[in-house]
């Protein structure tokens, strides 16, 4: 829902209300918007009451690097405490320069705006398919859907909230999640070899993927949310997984 807020009281109510209704978020690229402006090292972990989600880091770390889509700390937090040591890059970084950074796994993050607008962030993608491990939340989920070759759509009403049912398709495990997104990839426009691993029960659409071959996750929620619900934590478990054994093979 689109509102507008205003600290000067001079302001009538029907001139907020006009500069409100001219704004649409299709077509937006706020990526760029929200990014860091440099890239940094992430080292600090979650509080004490994820631990019991949480493997014992290996002695020797992983390190991800991190696209900067708008990302939320707390995903930094749950990569740090799985052992991972993360080097987050703004949203713009050439691919060349990522795998430069001989990273164990790729990180695509959250982030607001139209997916389909960043074309710059799809290519990106596109060029480490098959590098390394990836791993996609939300907006890295609909980016990474458009470098399979997918395209994506809005939602007639976003996804906001923390109680959205989610069923894995292998096991039929209902996962309660936490989403805030306003689009989403069309699993009809996706190549034979992607998997969709996860549906939203409230409408049926695509909540997550899995490319097996080139080992890449996406999920469209958020598994880092903080109280909860944490159903879907083991999502940074599997990630790290991932990158585990792309390093021994």
């Amino acid at each position: 829902m689109i509102g507008v807020i205003s600290s000067d009281p001079t302001v009538r109510n029907e001139e907020l209300h006009s500069t409100a209704g001219t704004w649409q978020i299709e077509g937006k690229d706020l990526l760029k918007e929200v990014t860091t402006d440099r890239a940094y090292e992430w080292k600090d972990p979650t509080i004490a009451e994820w631990d019991h989600n949480t493997r014992q880091p290996e002695q020797t770390s992983l390190h991800v690097v991190a696209y900067d889509f708008g990302i939320k700390h707390n995903i930094l937090r749950r990569l740090a405490t799985h052992g991972c040591r993360v080097t987050v890059v703004p949203c713009e970084t050439p691919a060349e320069d990522v795998l430069q950074m001989q990273p164990d796994g790729i990180f695509f993050s959250n982030g607001p705006g139209d997916p389909s607008a960043a074309p710059y962030a799809v290519e990106n993608a596109r060029k480490l398919l098959g590098k390394k491990p990836i791993f996609g939340i939300c907006m890295g989920h609909q980016l990474l859907g458009q470098a399979f070759g997918g395209t994506t759509f809005k939602l007639k009403f976003g996804h906001h909230g923390g109680n959205h049912p989610i069923q894995q398709n292998s096991t039929g495990r209902i996962e309660i999640s936490a989403q805030n997104h306003n689009f989403a990839v069309d699993p009809k426009s996706l190549p034979e070899d992607v998997e969709v691993t996860h549906v939203n029960l409230n409408d049926g659409t695509c909540a997550g993927l899995r490319h097996e071959k080139l080992k890449i996750i996406t999920i469209q929620y958020h598994p880092e949310a903080s109280p909860g619900p944490h159903d879907s934590d083991s999502a940074f478990g599997q990630f790290v997984e991932m990158m585990r054994d792309n390093r021994v093979n």
